[in-house]
């Protein structure tokens, strides 16, 4: 039993849990090719000669907006990806793009870069500007992205 190492602990909680193909929904979240994704199409075809309904899955990758299609027979399982939303507020913002963001219970993190988009430039032109500004975090599986800000008012 000595030899036993319980260095890394989890909580055992998975990044995915499954539902049925035919109990998905357009506007729903799915995991495609390993990739979490929104649905944004959705058609089922009859049963044909060979059993199953057939489930025709158009998805929009969460953070890439990359494009990803699947087919599953209606009866099987796909999995569903366990999506979180955080709100912070904006702290500070460093000279090689990491935000310092502050959450609502007064924790702070700096793991996170400001996006390279049209997004991460709005933000930074306001932070420039003095506003106080709001960030919406979306976590999917191990990745975390910035997804929307808005102007705090007191």
């Amino acid at each position: 039993m000595a030899d036993d190492d319980f260095a890394t602990v989890d909580s055992g909680a998975s990044n995915t849990y499954p539902i049925q193909c035919s109990a998905l929904r357009k506007n729903g979240l799915v995991m495609i090719k390993g990739n979490p994704c929104k649905i944004v199409e959705m058609s089922t075809s009859k049963t044909g000669k060979h059993g199953h309904a057939k489930v025709h899955l158009v998805g929009i990758h969460l953070f890439t907006s990359k494009k990803f299609e699947d087919i599953c027979p209606s009866t099987h399982n796909m999995d569903v990806p366990n999506v979180t939303r955080k709100d912070y507020e904006v702290c500070d913002l460093t000279p090689d793009g990491f935000l310092t963001l502050m959450g609502e219970s007064g924790e702070t993190r700096e793991d996170l870069k400001l996006p390279d988009n049209d997004l991460g430039r709005e933000i930074a032109a306001k932070f420039v500007n003095g506003e106080t500004i709001g960030v919406s975090v979306l976590k999917a599986l191990e990745d975390e992205e910035i997804v929307s800000s808005k102007v705090l008012t007191s």
